[in-house]
């Protein structure tokens, strides 16, 4: 199954690592120092118009890991990866 997780962005599922409140996690000084270093390393896709609400970890077949920053919700994504169904 895929997971479309914004700006006509479809993942695998099955490379899903984790979910993530921007906002949230955004207040924790690790966080803060794991999105700046990946985003040093260039494996930060931002998919947002507006201010992102979500971040979603992936695994990635070139990268250790891949982050995409979604304008939607993260309760919105949550749904969605649990639905098993395509959602656009």
């Amino acid at each position: 199954m895929y997971l479309h997780i914004g700006q006509n962005e479809l993942i695998p599922d099955r490379r899903i690592i984790g979910i993530f409140d921007l906002d949230k996690a955004g207040y924790g000084k690790r966080a803060r120092e794991y999105l700046s270093r990946a985003e040093e390393e260039g494996v930060v896709l931002d998919l947002s118009d507006d201010l992102p609400k979500a971040f979603v970890v992936c695994d990635h077949p070139y990268h250790r890991q891949i982050i995409y920053l979604s304008q939607l919700a993260p309760a919105t994504l949550q749904k969605r990866a649990r639905s098993g169904k395509l959602e656009v």
